[in-house]
């Protein structure tokens, strides 16, 4: 049975007041709106003094919430999209109304179906509302739990056929209404990782699609065919297949798992500094995406989050819960996905997330981008003066391109410069930059004295790796999941799950040693030993130097532009050259029996 709208679990001073009472009396303002509402749909049912003065109280109060509902949700939209404050009261007071009216709707089923002619398809446009609802909340809190409060409302509109009798009415709109209601759908169990709904999903989508198409003469026909292409490009963006002996495929989460992290020995050393704010940012031509969200955002997203919990296995209580009663929760970095932004956009998001970062605390960077390079030479050698990465213009500039490209002494406008980030250095920062011109950012300066670490991707990889630059970097793919990563450039593109769970635990061993090797290290940077004691970055730069090494020794990867970078560099003997870690890799490869693949000696190569 699906459950009201509960409130998600804040301390109570963060949210505005709960409205009290059953029904708020609507102004007067409102209510002649209403009363005229009322009219209309009752006259058809005869006499409006015929009808009890209850049943019209009931039918005049599910229009007054209903209205207050949509007001609500559509102020939404208007709420600034940076900084973690200004709108909590606001989704307080939307979420009040809609469980109110979830609630009301089911206690009045009866009169509302005799005197409102309520369809099914407005409780399922209730219902996807709320699913919208958690969906958000997810968005702005970084909260996995309320993606599982957002499946469990869009999964029962699919198993109670609320949108069923749409197809029947003769309005475009409303079967429009259903076609998003399936790709919020699909958004949700994507991040989930819940793939064999999704695939029934497509078929579904694709089904309604078609006959849409058929009995409207609609000019959005293409773009819905786009959605369906574009969903079926993420879902086979993975390079590797897990699969069970009866050859379907497993499902495997790349969130942070109880025992993901390596856990730190006693006596580490390390700094007490935790990741608080993450901004994603997406801009790279011609990669897979889905809803504006691109592959890369997406496994950068996934591994900055733990495993999701279900709140409700976690409450006793239906409905809204006091904060006394709120479950246990295990924090995630607070993040903004930012598809490709322009500079202004984004510096206003870095600036809110640099205001609002608590003492102790980190901002992450992760720009997935393409590269622009300078113009011309420079005399000097700056922070402007080696390019950086892609940011958009804006579409009201006409020819900007054109005309400051025309002049190679002048910098490019649409470009995140190195230097464009030395301000929010003034507080621990943490840079990933995975772009054909990443190595920009080696050409950092520590200004303030401040944690910063920067790790750049590759510039290039070998001709005779296959491109997969369309359904993700090979980079991102090894910080989100360094087994599959390690099986791609090794040639594999399936595994059974038994030597899959094997490898995975010899990983979690490689992982160890690597965390071992950072912390006894008597010559590396104490930027990293800063950031080591949150478990999110810890196991980030553990797969960082996994990723280098393991590029390192691989046959195929031989120009320095093939190799990860940092700043501040490492010391390779004992982190990405170190011959124990060498030895572990080769071992993981004699497990997959891609050994010959690896130089044996690497370090006699160089």
């Amino acid at each position: 049975m699906v459950r009201g709208a509960r409130q998600p679990q804040q301390p109570r001073s963060r949210l505005a007041p709960r409205l009290t009472g059953t029904v708020e009396k609507p102004p007067r303002k409102r209510k002649s709106r209403t009363e005229f509402a009322l009219k209309e749909i009752m006259s058809s049912g005869g006499a409006e003094d015929d009808i009890p003065q209850g049943e019209r109280k009931t039918v005049t109060d599910f229009c007054y919430l209903l209205d207050k509902s949509k007001q609500l949700f559509n102020g939404l939209r208007d709420l600034p999209q940076y900084g973690q404050k200004q709108w909590q009261s606001y989704f307080g007071r939307t979420f009040d109304v809609y469980t109110k009216l979830w609630k009301f709707q089911q206690q009045h089923r009866q009169v509302l179906d005799n005197r409102y002619g309520l369809k099914r398809w407005q409780i399922g446009e209730i219902a996807s509302k709320i699913g919208q609802l958690y969906y958000h909340y997810y968005l702005r809190t970084s909260e996995t739990s309320y993606l599982n409060e957002a499946f469990s409302f869009y999964s029962a509109i699919r198993q109670r056929s609320y949108y069923s009798q749409v197809n029947k009415e003769d309005r475009p709109e409303l079967v429009v209404k259903k076609l998003r209601y399936y790709a919020r759908f699909i958004v949700v169990c994507l991040l989930l990782n819940k793939m064999d709904v999704v695939k029934d999903l497509v078929k579904e989508l694709s089904d309604e699609i078609e006959d849409y198409t058929h009995r409207f003469n609609t000019e959005d026909q293409v773009e819905w065919n786009l959605v369906l292409q574009e969903v079926a490009a993420f879902i086979e963006a993975d390079p590797v297949m897990v699969l069970n002996d009866d050859n379907t495929i497993v499902i495997t989460s790349n969130r942070l798992a109880e025992t993901g992290a390596p856990l730190l020995e006693q006596g580490m050393i390390v700094g007490q500094l935790s990741l608080a704010d993450a901004l994603i940012i997406g801009n790279c031509n011609n990669q897979v995406k889905f809803s504006e969200l691109t592959v890369d955002m997406f496994r950068m997203l996934q591994a900055l989050e733990r495993e999701p919990m279900n709140l409700a296995s976690q409450m006793n209580k239906p409905g809204m819960q006091e904060s006394g009663d709120k479950p246990t929760r295990r924090e995630n970095p607070h993040k903004y996905l930012l598809y490709k932004p322009t500079f202004s956009q984004l510096y206003t998001f870095l600036a809110a997330s640099f205001k609002e970062l608590p003492a102790n605390s980190v901002l992450l960077i992760y720009l997935s981008a393409t590269g622009i390079f300078p113009t011309g030479r420079s005399d000097s050698e700056g922070p402007y003066d080696f390019g950086g990465v892609l940011t958009n213009s804006n579409r009201d500039i006409i020819n900007g391109d054109a005309i400051h490209k025309r002049n190679q002494s002048h910098k490019e406008m649409h470009c995140l410069h190195p230097g464009d980030l030395y301000p929010f250095t003034r507080k621990p920062l943490f840079i990933i930059v995975d772009s054909s011109n990443s190595v920009a950012y080696k050409n950092f300066t520590n200004l303030f004295g401040q944690p910063l670490v920067c790790l750049l991707s590759p510039t290039a990889y070998p001709k005779a790796l296959q491109d997969q630059s369309q359904r993700g970097s090979l980079f991102t793919l090894f910080l989100n999941n360094p087994l599959m990563a390690f099986l791609f450039v090794s040639g594999l593109s399936s595994m059974r799950r038994g030597l899959w769970e094997k490898c995975q635990e010899y990983l979690r061993k490689i992982n160890r040693d690597i965390a071992q090797l950072l912390t006894h290290s008597r010559s590396i940077d104490q930027a990293f030993l800063q950031f080591f004691g949150d478990e999110f970055l810890r196991l980030l730069l553990t797969r960082f130097i996994f990723c280098s090494a393991t590029m390192r020794m691989h046959k195929i990867f031989r120009e320095t532009r093939n190799y990860p970078e940092s700043y501040p560099q490492l010391p390779r003997d004992e982190t990405v050259e170190n011959p124990h870690l060498q030895k572990h890799i080769l071992e993981l490869a004699s497990i997959l029996d891609v050994r010959n693949v690896f130089f044996e000696n690497a370090i006699d190569d160089y």
